[in-house]
Order: structure tokens, then sequence, then C-alpha cells
């Protein structure tokens, strides 16, 4: 097992940089299922209003999974009421999600161009794809012989020599129109006031690299719209081909994220063979508390599960839950 974390983060920001709107972004069945974390504002109008009436009132064929309120994390029901204040999580096919964030008025379109503070590795493998989908790429990096092999590296983009820190040069180029800023510089405190800096200049979706993770609830509460950890992102791709390794040997987890800062699981499961959660209405299954089942993946048809719903054998199941050490689909039951 080889893990690149500089690649890995790059295509996490590539990944939020397709659906700004989203503060973090991950994947199952193959890429046909996204759970996305977003932050609610009271223009969206949730706040006093139940989940339920929310899913009534945009009829999209999503589910809200998650639902942080300050240092508490809720799997919802029905009746919960959400706050203009809470961070919530769905999940969905790619359409699906994409047309719940259109209904309540958040972008969804991809932005265009971007501005990357600091020219490491990470910038490096982040502007090569940036570049490949038609975005227009400017690096700004202090270090003169860095600027030159970028140059050369990566000839599409726009390398500016320069201390990305210097707000006149920020401005000069070209923050306040700027879709997007990317701090990805040695420092986690220059990140961190860099974004903030963009927050106050311009509408750009605002990425910000940290390494620091033993501060990670001190910055989630500056705003800044998405935070980088590099050490949880490789932690997480670790963690998948251990999964991996153990599902050939009889486990059936075949996709497992820490999610919510690591208060919560996301897992993918694939069903094998008959069991006590086969062939049976999902309503009369006596789940555990705090755990939802969010998606049902048949021969890639996406099912956004109903209480009528069964899972079959050869389907793949995606849940959320705070519980912990599910190994096995049937360690959902209450015993």
């Amino acid at each position: 097992m080889i893990i690149n974390p500089e690649l890995t983060a790059a295509r996490e920001i590539l990944k939020l940089l397709k659906f700004p709107s989203a503060i973090k972004i991950d994947t199952f069945a193959k890429g046909r299922v996204e759970l996305l974390r977003f932050r609610l504002k009271p223009e969206i109008g949730f706040g006093g209003k139940t989940v339920m009436d929310i899913m009534r009132q945009l009829k999209c064929d999503v589910l809200i999974c998650a639902v942080e309120r300050g240092s508490e994390v809720v799997i919802p029901n029905g009746s919960f009421v959400l706050q203009d204040t809470d961070i919530l999580s769905i999940v969905g096919s790619l359409e699906n999600t994409a047309q719940f964030f259109e209904k309540i008025g958040l972008r969804s379109k991809s932005v265009k161009n971007s501005l990357i503070i600091g020219g490491g590795t990470i910038a490096h493998y982040l502007a090569q794809d940036l570049l490949k989908i038609g975005f227009r790429v400017r690096i700004i990096e202090q270090r003169k012989e860095r600027c030159d092999y970028l140059s050369e590296v990566i000839p599409g983009a726009d390398i500016i020599n320069g201390d990305g820190s210097d707000r006149d040069l920020l401005l000069e180029e070209g923050l306040t129109y700027a879709d997007s800023l990317v701090a990805l510089t040695g420092l986690d405190e220059e990140n961190i006031f860099l974004t903030l800096y963009g927050k106050l200049h311009s509408n750009a979706k605002l990425i910000a690299k940290v390494n620091k993770i033993a501060f990670d609830d001190v910055i989630d509460s500056f705003g800044i719209d998405s935070i980088i950890y590099p050490k949880y992102l490789t932690a997480d791709y670790i963690l998948q081909y251990v999964r991996a390794r153990q599902n050939t040997i009889g486990c059936n987890v075949e996709t497992l994220y820490k999610i919510l800062d690591g208060r919560a699981e996301a897992l993918e499961f694939s069903i094998k063979e008959d069991s006590a959660v086969t062939n049976v209405p999902l309503m009369d299954l006596n789940l555990k508390d705090n755990l939802l089942i969010c998606c049902i993946n048949r021969n890639g048809q996406i099912l956004t599960p109903r209480g009528q719903n069964i899972i079959k054998v050869g389907d793949t199941v995606i849940l959320v839950t705070t519980n912990r050490g599910l190994g096995d689909i049937r360690d959902i039951l209450k015993s």
C-alpha cells in the first residue's frame, strides 16, 4: 500500500472546488453517492422547521443524515427541528444532491478560477488537475527557484513570485473577483489568516490547509468554508485499506469514513448473504439508536430508503451512525 498525502489532499480540494457549497464531501457506491456537509444560513429558511417538513417542501430525493449543533451530533428523525446555526450532512445521488443545493439557493456549480497561496507539492498537484478541467490558476510563491520550477512543469498556470501574505499583492492579483482562494503555505496560522482576509474582500470559496489537528474545534469556529487536514485524509485512506483487507476474510464493510470531525462514522456494507436484516421492510427492523440507513445501491440504481424498502443480497447499504465498531450489517440491530 502506497499513500501520497499531498496528492490525496489535492484531490480532496478538487472535489470541493467542483461543489463549492460543501464543507466536506465523501463518496460511496463507486462515486454514485455523495455525503456532503454544509453550514446552514438564516436566508435558507430551515430554522424552526422539522426535517420532515423540509423534505416535503423541497421534494428532493436526499436524506438529512446528521446535524451538528455546537459540540452535539444528532442523527435526526423526521420530527427533529433544525436551527439556523446548524451544520447539516446530506446523502444522495450526485444528481439529487445537486438538485437539493439548487433548490435551497446555494451554488452547486463549480468555480472557474482559483488563487492559490503557496507553491508546494499540494499546489503543484492541484494546479495540474484544475488546468485539466478548464480552470484559470494563479499561484503566489515566495521562493524564486520554486517559481521557476512551477513555471516549467505547469506552463498553463500563472506563477507569481511574491509574498502571499502581502495584502496589496493579493488585491492586485484579483482576490476580489477570484472564485476560490486556497491557502497552502507551510504555516497553519498564515493559511487561516489568509482565508479570513479573503472572507472580508471576496465571495470566493475559501479553503485552508491545517496540520495541527489539536486545534480543529477552534478553527471550525472561524467560519472558513473548508479546512483540509492532510493527516485526517491519510488516516481515512489507511482505515479504508484495513477495512478492505478485512473484507477479504469475512468483514462486509466496503467503505468507512470518520465524519463530523471523528464524532460519527459513515459505512458502506456489502450484502453477501441472507441474514436478519434482509428481505424485511426497514420499518420492521429493530435498529440501534443514533443510526440511519441512508442509501441502498442495487445494481447501480441508488434508492433513497423508505419504510417499505427491503435490503436484498447483492445490495450495498450506506448508513451513518455515532455507534462504533460495526463490522457486520447485522450489527445495526439491537441485541
